[in-house]
């Protein structure tokens, strides 16, 4: 393993992480304190996922010696942020165990593609357009005082984006960071070096809560994530069995679920990071570039109090503009996947409008049923598509 230990490999590995960390952690403490977390339970999430991510990358990497990059779903974060309104953290424990059990089926069964055929990906990707429709305008309902802020961080992403993609959202929380240092709105010095350790929930089942976020968290994580992550590897020219990686991730999410793993996926955008030129030339070795992401991923599992301490300390506004900026690449692919195909459209805008208006049905979120009505009238254009004679 020395032999084989590059500066390069250490700093993808980091970057990766630090990417990941930096676009979505806010999201994921989000939708510990809808579902009612304490600040020792929001803890408990950042370490179970620190953990159960650098675990599973570690494992699967060397097991398939491809770079794996295991991730949590940041779609199904910000899906979880909406449905769990209402619900306990129980009954939110409920939902997450339910969604990995179904990972894990899927990965066992291999049943990837059955299920991905009765959920059209234009429906899939409306249902996420509709759940993300609030982060997006979020970040431009601040005050006015700090709208200089928000734009500062668009245009740094968005210049981004023109040079160096795979940076543009790590380089907007830097500018904004930047700037509330700058400013008396970074509050940092409550902010110590402390270890974490989990604390586990007793799950509850209630019905509406499995439907209304189990399920959606499910297709949401299969749809955007698993399918995505597997895409930039195959887009690599690494041909890894997508079961046994599903159905893996789905079991670190049985395992570690009651501490607050609520769904872990294979990474995309972050995980591109540890496949470049300059991590690693040689393709067949840069799974050594993902086993050192793994290993900070445990560290910042381990220093998880530290990490919830920093992201407490960040201004409102510049965590709904982290939060809107890093879901802009999302919201912009699900709305461009939900009117690419015309035959669908009909049935994508009715699922995106029922998602985004955040009804709630005998007790059961807008996710379900936008994702219910997308299906129906698929099927039913189906059904009366006029065959030629």
């Amino acid at each position: 393993m020395i032999e084989h230990f590059r500066v390069s490999h250490v700093v993808a590995g980091f970057v990766s992480v630090l990417v990941g960390y930096a676009s979505s952690a806010v999201i994921v403490l989000q939708a510990a304190e809808v579902a009612g977390a304490t600040l020792a339970q929001q803890i408990s999430f950042m370490w179970a996922l620190g953990i159960g991510m650098g675990i599973a990358t570690i494992a699967l990497s060397v097991r398939y010696k491809a770079p794996v990059l295991a991730a949590w779903s940041t779609s199904g974060a910000a899906l979880l942020v909406t449905a769990l309104t209402g619900a306990s953290l129980a009954e939110a424990i409920g939902a997450f165990l339910l969604s990995s059990a179904l990972l894990l089926a899927v990965g066992l069964l291999g049943w990837t593609d059955v299920i991905l055929r009765y959920v059209p990906r234009s429906v899939a990707a409306a249902m996420l357009a509709g759940v993300l429709l609030r982060f997006g305008t979020g970040m431009f309902g601040v005050p006015a005082s700090d709208l200089a802020l928000v734009l500062v961080m668009v245009a740094v992403y968005l210049l981004g984006k023109r040079r160096m993609p795979n940076y543009a959202v790590l380089a907007s929380v830097g500018a904004g960071a930047l700037i509330a240092l700058i400013n008396p709105g970074l509050h940092l010095d409550k902010v110590q070096l402390s270890l974490a350790g989990p604390v586990f929930t007793w799950p509850e089942f209630s019905p509406a809560v499995l439907i209304g976020a189990g399920v959606p968290l499910f297709l949401v994580t299969m749809s955007s994530q698993n399918l995505t992550g597997m895409a930039t590897l195959r887009a690599h020219g690494y041909q890894t069995p997508a079961s046994p990686l599903i159905g893996s991730l789905g079991a670190t999410g049985l395992v570690l679920g009651a501490a607050g793993g609520f769904a872990y996926s294979v990474a995309a955008i972050s995980a591109a990071v540890c496949m470049t030129d300059d991590a690693e030339p040689d393709p067949k070795r840069r799974y050594l570039v993902t086993i050192w992401a793994g290993i900070f991923y445990v560290l910042a599992g381990i220093f998880a109090a530290t990490v919830v301490g920093l992201l407490a300390a960040l201004p409102r506004t510049l965590v709904l503009a982290i939060t809107g900026v890093a879901l802009l690449a999302t919201i912009s692919n699900s709305l461009a996947a939900a009117a690419h195909d015309e035959r669908e459209r009909d049935a994508a805008i009715l699922t995106f409008l029922c998602t985004a208006s955040g009804m709630s049905l005998w007790g059961v979120g807008s996710a379900f049923w936008g994702l219910m009505l997308g299906i129906a009238v698929t099927q039913l254009y189906r059904l009366t598509a006029v065959r030629p004679s």
